[in-house]
């Protein structure tokens, strides 16, 4: 193997971690941040990489790159592309043959650099046969994720990785473009950096929560003073991240977006917009896999940076409230569809655990693994912000009539201003899921209620008629999102339950 490849003694995936799960050995302090290397968290660019991705795999996977790379050059189709081509299919059965040709190679070598262990999912078995064993490694699913297609896949635009000084550069807003393309279109690479920006911007919201939890830890009157005022911070952070989040309309069509990019990333329980069961074939030569039973595609219910904030606010809780119509039922993890449905994950009774919408934890899945140990690390803090927030301002009531009589109402008024921040913040929060729903109505629910550009008209009465029950038909239909939800309730669901984590003033408070 290229040694150029391998990762370097002072990369921050090769310095040592807890484990996933256990934690630190018994006995040893747990010194680890919310920016910690442990976490594959950095101080300077958050869940994004602080060093350019790798651009392509080492000559001895050579034969993948080749593969991907026809692929993208001949422009390959979907076979539920609506007016496929005979001669577009032929090409399709002709890069498959190719695939269905190549030989297994194996993947001893990628599994000692994490960087390596990320490849393309393809089926025919001399793919199925790495990418399965890759994705147990990296204990991910085997398709395509949110990090996949924005945290690593990018490049710097001019090519320059060190500056003039030897420096490291590191990811910017505008230092950065999409790497890997498969539509040849502009609106692509738009839809991927946008969300890459809002990561980017996130590291200011990571470094805020840092510093609350570091003030919670001291925990006088002085810290909370301190607290209100991030917690404002972060209100502003959520409300720029919302408005990036809208200027994807700047360079992204919704009509390109939807027939063009989406159904690439679609998922195998995207049951509404077509396809069926999917096949890995090869399994029988290797008797240590087993056919996965997540496949659910890319989302941004896979980010890391919107579980964080949620999280960390307490929102999480309420995600699915008791409020919800049906009772929990047991999840398959089969059946995605209904660990997506709200009414298949109530609150949870577990005590100091916080509970989380069915659908949110197994989109943590579908997260590098290590940001998931940073989750589970954020939920478990023994000081949670929101029990916090709550201590402070019913203390205040209390405590006020003593301050009156020193001659001050501090505490009092410290309390409810902590409050107040937290509810700006929860309610920045709950605007950013406003917009990200006019997003999705924008960018999946219009064009799904449009007839796709080359459907053939009905040209008789009896047939139209037909076609309006079809129509119809496909209405009632619920739209399901890449990650396999009943999209629209789903959303409306959590953007709807994130104000119920808002806190209502003690009595007495002023």
């Amino acid at each position: 193997m290229d040694n150029n490849f391998l990762l370097g003694q002072n990369h921050f995936l090769s310095l040592p971690r807890p484990d996933v799960t256990l934690g630190p050995p018994i006995g040893a302090p747990d010194t680890t941040t919310l920016a910690a290397h442990d976490f594959d968290v950095d101080t300077r660019t958050g869940f994004m990489p602080p060093q350019q991705p790798l651009l392509r795999l080492p000559s001895d996977w050579e034969l993948w790159e080749g593969t991907l790379d026809r692929a993208i050059a001949s422009k390959l189709q979907l076979g539920s592309k609506v007016g496929l081509t005979e001669e577009e299919a032929e090409t399709s059965e002709w890069w498959r043959g190719q695939v269905r040709e190549l030989p297994i190679l194996p993947t001893t070598e990628l599994k000692k650099s994490e960087v390596l262990l990320r490849s393309p999912i393809v089926i025919p078995a001399p793919i199925t046969l790495p990418v399965l064993q890759v994705s147990r490694d990296l204990q991910l699913p085997p398709v395509i994720t949110y990090s996949d297609d924005v945290l690593y896949n990018w490049r710097f635009t001019n090519g320059q990785e060190v500056d003039s000084y030897g420096n490291d550069i590191l990811p910017t807003i505008s230092n950065i473009s999409a790497h890997t393309l498969f539509t040849g279109t502009s609106d692509e690479p738009e839809f991927y950096l946008s969300s890459a920006r809002m990561e980017l911007k996130g590291v200011e919201a990571l470094e805020l929560m840092r510093s609350m939890m570091d003030e919670m830890f001291v925990g006088d009157d002085i810290a909370t003073r301190r607290i209100t005022e991030y917690l404002h911070e972060l209100a502003e952070v959520i409300r720029e991240l919302g408005v990036m989040l809208m200027k994807v309309k700047e360079g992204c069509k919704p009509d390109v977006f939807y027939h063009e990019i989406r159904p690439w990333f679609r998922g195998e329980d995207s049951s509404s917009e077509g396809g069926g069961e999917w096949v890995f074939e090869g399994l029988e030569l290797d008797e240590s896999l087993c056919r996965p039973t997540e496949l659910s595609g890319a989302s941004a219910g896979q980010s890391s940076l919107v579980h964080a904030l949620d999280v960390f606010l307490g929102v999480d809780q309420f995600s699915h409230s008791s409020a919800t119509a049906s009772p929990p039922n047991p999840v398959s993890t089969t059946s995605a569809a209904a660990s997506a449905s709200p009414a298949a994950a109530g609150p949870s009774q577990t005590g100091g655990k916080q509970p989380r919408s069915t659908f949110l934890k197994r989109m943590q899945g579908y997260m590098p693994r290590h940001h998931r140990a940073f989750l589970n690390h954020l939920a478990n803090t023994p000081r949670p912000l929101r029990d916090f927030v709550l201590t402070k301002s019913q203390e205040a009531p209390a405590r006020a009539s003593f301050s009156q009589q020193g001659g001050g109402n501090s505490s009092e008024s410290d309390g409810q201003k902590v409050l107040e921040a937290y509810n700006a913040a929860v309610q920045a929060l709950k605007v950013f899921r406003d917009k990200h729903m006019v997003i999705v109505t924008l960018y999946i629910i219009g064009p799904a209620r449009r007839k796709p550009a080359g459907s053939v008209p009905s040209t008789t009465t009896s047939s139209s008629s037909s076609s309006s029950k079809e129509r119809e038909e496909v209405k009632r239909e619920p739209l399901k999102g890449t990650g396999g939800t009943d999209l629209v309730k789903f959303l409306k669901s959590v953007r709807d339950q994130t104000k119920d984590a808002l806190l209502v003033s003690s009595p007495g408070s002023s």
